[in-house]
């Protein structure tokens, strides 16, 4: 058997050079790769071994890591970025590079070493040694991280990286689409995602197996590395079905390869066939032994451990190495990954060309793709929205949809999508395609093309949000997605939400029915306490607006906060219109001031639906109660907390001595940060079924009720029973 010669190595296109596809035997129509016993080549034997120890070094120089998966997935890395994958390691940002995402993110080092050895040049073996050391500058955390040289995505929680890399495939379809014309294929890359078993088992990648497979994304290909092992033991302690069935069930092609720790010309061919699917996704089944050559190859103890230092030279010593000597690169495999740095050069200088004939062909699609290329959005997005609404009461979720289509309708950035409540999300606009492939053809009459921006996700809010990730880590606001569900849903979705957040990533996520208000279908639908959840995540923007100016405000921060998620929470039920005391410009401060007394005896804080009600209860406390009383509008904790101190001791005056109050149907947890006391739900207790204003007033949130709540807070602070600083929830 002959090794994989120079001339073979691919280009941009896919192919080698010589126009053949890589392999020692071309590919039937069987979907198995597998011979007895191949034979290494010296050159594949030796880059193998030498990765192999170095994992070893690298997890034994402090006694921890994630050695096993890593040592046995070495082939199919050589494969990859030796011989498939269209990527150059000395231009970061170029745009048509293929996309990698290793799902399994404990394998880290797997991704670190291949990127020291292909040329990253962040990622030297100083750096490479950081890995579980105390260094605050190591480039090498223990899963992956988007900020990092060739990471495309961070991966930590299990199977949220099959659902990035279908994010990134849908980018490159919907790109494509739009862009592409005959003899121009400016935008054609192709996205790799590694699994391992772990990753087969959670929710979040069934979701997006299922969707990429109904989806029919022929760019997208998923490498299993099937060692059958998990931390507990082997996988049949917990799985026992057939996952090449199930995936070709959803969709999928699958071929399988037989001996993935040594077979990289079989693993190359199972690739490259992947790469010119034609009609769906790969799935490529490569069954490998995790932690191969140690005295626990094949054992779970290999996964998350490291092996002790016997082992690891026993494995040195079988392997013809120097015990003594750890981190050690024959300058032979120096040598052979040294073409990929020039390599790099070509493909990019072969687009660079295209694009510049491209320019030529078609200049206005070139100026426009120039300028979806550096996330720019038009300029004049903002005299879209509407500046006036009706006067009558409106839900705010309504006010989200008259804001925002004009908006989504004009501009091609934006890509919306929902978790099967279009009726109920109001972000259909006029005209809208959806992004469908156009082979499917629906009973109901919903169809579309990969040139559509409305994505119907189906009943995965997990998967929606995870999705939307790598849509938006394609390029940096290249493609905004926006995606919507009912806010209880973004419970299901929160992992997602939270990935999202910590890679400084431009979604946006609506949430309708945020409030018991939403009524009939009960506590389970009613979420009391999810807003504390997404106030205190990091990076995030939860807005809360309170009428369709707010609404207005809400999406003007979402669309300008091009480096972090944003949530807009909004009503199910009709509130009343405040404007002009409510304005789009003070929602952008988190809160201010909307009836002002100097005088003041109290202040109440209004939250979103409910600024109405704190409205009515201020005017109910003026007029009967003899209380001089200002209010506040309170969108956003987060954004609040960007104004100056003294603009927040001016809005609440607390510092005054003012006591503030706020009103809002949720859990108060976080509140007592910024009022005294809460006109709040108990904290040992969820909704209701009733219908919404039934729930409104089975709680007691009626102006009636609060006002008296207020009054005797107030009659109980000024004797005595209450501390200034004392925290007090008023519920039902």
């Amino acid at each position: 058997m002959s090794p994989i010669s120079e001339k073979d190595i691919i280009n941009d296109s896919g192919f080698s050079a010589s126009g053949k596809i890589i392999s020692k035997r071309r590919l039937s129509q069987a979907t198995t790769v597998s011979w007895a016993a191949p034979a290494l080549t010296q050159e594949h034997d030796l880059v193998l071994k030498t990765f192999r120890l170095l994992i070893a070094d690298l997890c034994q120089q402090f006694k921890g890591g994630h050695p096993g998966g890593a040592i046995g997935m070495a082939a199919i890395g050589v494969a990859l970025w030796k011989y498939v994958m269209s990527y150059a390691p000395s231009h970061l940002e170029f745009f048509n590079r293929d996309r990698f995402v290793l799902s399994n993110g404990h394998t880290c080092l797997f991704q670190y070493t291949f990127l020291h050895l292909t040329g990253y040049r962040a990622m030297t073996i100083d750096q490479l040694k950081s890995y579980h050391s105390s260094r605050e500058d190591a480039l090498c955390p223990g899963h992956p991280e988007i900020e990092l040289e060739g990471i495309e995505v961070t991966t930590g929680p299990l199977g949220q990286g099959v659902a990035n890399a279908l994010g990134l495939a849908i980018a490159t379809k919907h790109l494509a689409s739009k862009f592409n014309r005959p003899g121009y294929e400016v935008v054609n890359n192709h996205t790799w995602c590694m699994v391992g078993d772990a990753c087969l088992q959670e929710g979040v990648a069934l979701e997006a197996i299922s969707f990429a497979g109904h989806l029919k994304l022929n760019n997208l290909t998923i490498i299993y590395d099937n060692n059958q092992i998990t931390c507990d033991g082997s996988v049949d302690l917990t799985n026992s079905e057939d996952v090449n069935a199930k995936m070709r069930a959803c969709g999928w092609d699958v071929i399988d390869v037989e001996d993935g720790c040594f077979d990289v010309d079989g693993i190359v061919s199972a690739l490259t066939r992947a790469k010119h699917s034609s009609e769906k996704p790969t799935f490529i089944n490569v069954r490998t032994i995790i932690g191969l050559g140690s005295a626990v190859a094949g054992d779970a103890l290999s996964h998350g451990a490291a092996f002790g230092d016997k082992d690891v030279a026993d494995m040195k010593r079988a392997s013809g190495f120097n015990p003594e000597e750890s981190f050690a690169i024959p300058e032979a495999v120096r040598q052979f990954f040294a073409d990929l740095r020039p390599r790099g050069e070509v493909i990019v200088a072969k687009w660079e060309k295209t694009l510049e004939c491209y320019g030529v062909a078609h200049p206005e699609l070139a100026i426009d793709f120039q300028a979806r290329r550096r996330g720019e959005l038009n300029s004049d997005w903002e005299s879209l929205m509407p500046t006036i609404f009706p006067e009558t009461a409106t839900a705010t979720r309504v006010a989200s949809g008259l804001v925002f289509n004009p908006i989504a309708q004009n501009i091609e950035n934006f890509m919306v999508g929902t978790a099967d409540l279009s009726p109920s999300v109001n972000m259909i606009w006029k005209g809208k395609q959806d992004f469908q492939p156009a082979s499917l053809k629906t009973q109901c009459g919903i169809n579309g093309d990969y040139a559509g921006r409305y994505i119907h996700y189906g009943i995965r809010e997990h998967a929606m949000a995870a999705i939307a990730n790598g849509i938006a880590a394609f390029s940096p606001n290249t493609i905004i997605p926006v995606t919507s569900s009912f806010f209880m849903f973004y419970l299901y979705a929160a992992p997602a939400v939270r990935m999202g957040a910590l890679q400084n990533l431009h979604v946006i996520h609506v949430a309708t029915h945020d409030s018991i208000g939403m009524g009939e279908d009960g506590p389970t639908h009613q979420p009391i306490e999810l807003a504390a959840l997404y106030r205190a995540m990091p990076n995030l923007y939860y807005i809360r607006p309170g009428d369709s100016e707010e609404t207005a405000g809400a999406w003007a921060i979402a669309i300008e906060a091009k480096h972090n998620p944003t949530i807009i929470s909004t009503s199910r039920h009709a509130v009343r219109q405040l404007a002009p005391k409510t304005s789009r410009s003070g929602v952008k401060r988190g809160a201010y001031v909307i009836e002002e007394d100097e005088n003041a005896d109290l202040t109440i804080i209004g939250v979103g639906a409910e600024l109405g009600l704190a409205v009515d209860v201020a005017s109910e406390l003026r007029e009967k109660r003899n209380i001089r009383v200002r209010v506040v509008s309170f969108p956003s904790h987060r954004l609040f907390e960007k104004q100056s101190p003294q603009y927040r001791r001016d809005t609440l005056r607390r510092s005054t001595g003012i006591p503030a109050v706020v009103i809002e149907p949720y859990a108060a947890l976080g509140w007592e940060r910024y009022a005294d006391a809460a006109v709040c739900m108990s904290m040992d207790r969820f909704g209701q079924s009733l219908p919404g204003p039934h729930a409104y007033a089975y709680f007691g949130f009626s102006k009636d009720t609060v006002a008296l709540k207020i009054q005797h807070y107030l009659q109980r602070r000024n004797a005595g029973d209450i501390f200034p600083n004392e925290f007090v929830e008023m519920t039902r």
